[in-house]
């Protein structure tokens, strides 16, 4: 037995389901904590579900002083700010963690925001062993990119990666959040999808205007609808702080405080949180893999309650 918990938002027809929080009772039945607070479990198709995984990037070199000062968020210095020698520390740990739990065998798609730290992290996480010329394919990323001082990295074994606008961090004056040229990144992550992205330069970055943080909440909201779009069911998300916490910020008013502060509590570099998102508009349009319709072979199935309904109308009638 175990609870799930839903996160509703104002603006969208998904919700979040988080860990379970129950214990197991009776046979057959719900024992729930967050019972005596009015919030009681959720039951949802499954197919009509998707687990996502969302990762804040490893540490940047802006984190470094822009936690000392906020005004070092100002500096060109951190012009599309690459992962420090402890960022990519904390990508080998994260990446050991969800090979030891087996979860990279689960993921189908890994999606990034199209900045050079959450590429790195992306790769470096959930990307294969170190690349050599000998292996084919393309590798996901060269030697020594965004002075990582790594070696390339293969592309074998490891899910598909996607770069999405949708998922950036807060656009505008900050540079450590303007990204370089699609171009210059294919030559720096060649086997890493950027087909999705329509423009070669940054055209959503503004030096003067910084997006709100409503319009960033909204943006992550449309990002959580287009993931519904995808065929795919379990995908790893790698994106920013800002990001993440506006839009989880949408979900989960209708829950206990806890659970609200499980989702959308400030997340730390590196940090991994999965969660489950549920469709109840019907935006998604695959069938159930695992629903069995019965009645193989036909014959007489009226339920005992039913036939009770149907035995009085006919004593009524009489």
């Amino acid at each position: 037995m175990f609870t799930t918990s839903c996160i509703n938002s104002s603006s969208s027809s998904h919700f979040f389901r988080f860990s379970p929080s129950c214990v197991r009772g009776p046979p057959y039945s719900l024992r729930c904590s967050g019972m005596d607070n009015g919030v009681s479990p959720s039951l949802f198709p499954l197919h009509r579900c998707k687990t996502i995984h969302l990762v804040r990037h490893a540490q940047g070199i802006h984190n470094v002083d822009g936690d000392k000062n906020y005004k070092a968020y100002m500096s060109e210095e951190y012009f599309d700010a690459h992962l420090t020698q402890l960022g990519w520390q904390q990508v080998d740990n994260l990446r050991k963690h969800v090979h030891s739990t087996g979860l990279i065998k689960n993921i189908d798609m890994v999606i990034t925001s199209p900045l050079l730290r959450t590429i790195q992290t992306a790769v470096g996480v959930f990307g294969g062993e170190a690349y050599t010329d000998k292996m084919d394919g393309l590798p996901l990323m060269v030697a020594n990119a965004g002075n990582s001082g790594r070696p390339a990295i293969s592309s074998l074994n490891s899910p598909p990666i996607l770069a999405v606008e949708l998922c950036r961090e807060h656009l505008g004056v900050h540079p450590c959040d303007k990204r370089r040229s699609i171009s210059e990144y294919e030559r720096l992550f060649p086997a890493v999808d950027f087909s999705l992205i329509e423009s070669d330069d940054d055209i959503l970055w503004k030096a003067d205007v910084r997006e709100t943080k409503e319009e960033v909440a909204d943006r992550g909201v449309n990002f959580i609808n287009w993931l519904f779009t995808r065929k795919e069911k379990e995908i790893a998300v790698v994106t920013h702080s800002g990001f993440l916490f506006h839009t989880l910020a949408r979900f989960g008013n209708d829950c206990h405080p806890l659970v609200k502060k499980e989702i959308s509590s400030h997340f730390a570099n590196c940090e991994l949180r999965s969660m489950v998102i549920g469709d109840r508009r019907v935006v998604g349009s695959d069938s159930s893999s695992t629903n069995y319709s019965g009645k193989v072979p036909p014959g007489p199935d009226l339920p005992s309650e039913a036939a009770d309904e149907k035995n009085k109308e006919k004593d009524a009638s009489n």
